[in-house]
């Protein structure tokens, strides 16, 4: 239990393990007469740590998939706004298509704990890991716009008031020129363009008749905008044309945006961007309710809900990305506390969680609603920028970005 008890070590406190019986399990995983066993400590007023390991004897290599004897082991971070000091956050590391180790970002952000968050391009990119596949929302600033996946959903953090909100969010973008009023919708926001295949070698970008996107970068995004065909448009605070070029790849100060297009709309961009333009965005929830982004206002994205209102609600598929593995979940209870929690997975001696039994594990935590957040080699809890999980991977992954706890009031500086 050395690693179980790392946190406390790290706090000079001590957590004893208790077990639990079969009848009394509040993790109803797995067979019936498996022994529960779990220990507690409190990190910070209000914020407290459980571990919970579940069955007792190592599983057989090729049974992690499927035994019903487990072991699992769960860390659950329970944050009780009426009673704690801090706040939640959403962070990221030196830049949005960055990656950083869960614990590196803990530590970078003088935070108490924090788990792994949004799903991001991972392998896709090699040149932007980090990139979120879909929503980012850090400090107010929407970075990332929410994909039109069904399985997406956002996690929205009202650090000020402690509130959170879950479910689809719908964005729409345009830039519109100051004197003409014409408009070009936007695709997406820090996210590198498709180059349609016709028109990679055309010496004149415009000349493309097959679609592209357009898109908006900020200096958030990287050192540099994506690089290749197109064009982009490099923009001041106050939304006027710097430069125009016909090939994409720049660096941005901090008070600079781009606007990047590839494919036909390359011509329309060029026609739009001349003179000073307004770039306009709505983020809405799922009763067409514009969310407000304010300084305190982070959001993360995962993949399907879990619970809501009080009712498992998770895919029951149990193949692939639904099968038993590492899993990191957020929740909310009916009383107000925020719960984050990983399931080490894909080891013997934890052998991971479907969707359907992750679900389950949120329910049995008393979890009223909940989102199930990148998973994987990602899954990763960290207290005092020291791992408090086992990762599934040989070392820690790096990942996007993470939710971390600041053990003091939100600030806006």
């Amino acid at each position: 239990m050395a690693t179980a008890l790392l946190g406390a070590a790290l706090l000079g406190l001590t957590a004893t393990p208790t077990p639990v019986s079969a009848e009394e399990s509040t993790l109803p995983i797995g067979d019936s007469d498996l022994v529960e066993s779990r220990s507690s400590e409190t990190l910070a007023r209000g914020v407290t740590l459980t571990r919970i390991v579940r069955g007792t004897e190592p599983a057989p290599i090729d049974q992690i998939g499927d035994t019903p004897r487990g072991p699992w082991v769960v860390n659950v971070l329970t944050i009780d706004p009426r009673r704690s000091r801090g706040h939640l956050a959403a962070t990221y590391g030196s830049d949005l298509a960055g990656v950083e180790k869960t614990t590196d970002l803990v530590r970078e952000s003088d935070a108490l704990a924090g788990v792994n968050a949004s799903f991001f391009t991972f392998t896709a990119s090699a040149e932007y890991p980090g990139d979120p596949v879909g929503l980012g929302v850090y400090g107010g600033q929407l970075l990332s716009e929410p994909t039109d996946d069904a399985a997406e959903v956002a996690l929205v953090l009202d650090a000020k008031n402690h509130k959170v909100l879950m479910g689809q969010l719908q964005w729409t973008g345009s830039v519109r020129n100051a004197q003409t009023k014409v408009s070009l919708p936007l695709e997406y926001l820090n996210h590198p363009p498709v180059v349609p295949d016709a028109c990679t070698e055309l010496p004149d970008p415009t000349q493309c008749a097959d679609s592209g996107d357009t898109v908006r970068f900020t200096p958030e995004f990287a050192a540099s905008t994506p690089s290749g065909p197109g064009v982009e448009v490099v923009l001041d605070d106050k939304g006027c044309v710097v430069r125009t070029t016909t090939t994409r790849g720049t660096a941005l100060t901090p008070d600079q945006t781009s606007l990047q297009a590839t494919g036909r709309e390359t011509a329309d961009l060029l026609a739009v961007a001349q003179g000073c333009v307004k770039h306009s965005s709505s983020l809405r929830d799922e009763a067409g309710k514009k969310v407000p982004l304010r300084p305190g206002t982070f959001a993360v994205n995962g993949r399907y809900r879990l619970m809501k209102d009080g009712q498992v609600v998770a895919p029951t598929d149990s193949d692939g990305f639904f099968a038993r593995h590492p899993r990191t979940i957020a929740g909310t209870t009916l009383d107000g506390k925020i719960m984050l929690v990983t399931i080490d997975g894909r080891q013997t001696t934890s052998v991971g969680t479907t969707m359907t039994e992750t679900a389950t594990v949120a329910a049995a935590l008393g979890m009223h609603n909940a989102v199930n957040l990148d998973g994987g080699g990602s899954t990763t809890m960290s207290v005092e920028g020291a791992l408090v999980n086992q990762p599934s991977g040989s070392a820690e992954r790096p990942v996007g970005d993470a939710l971390v706890y600041i053990d003091r009031k939100f600030s806006h500086r």
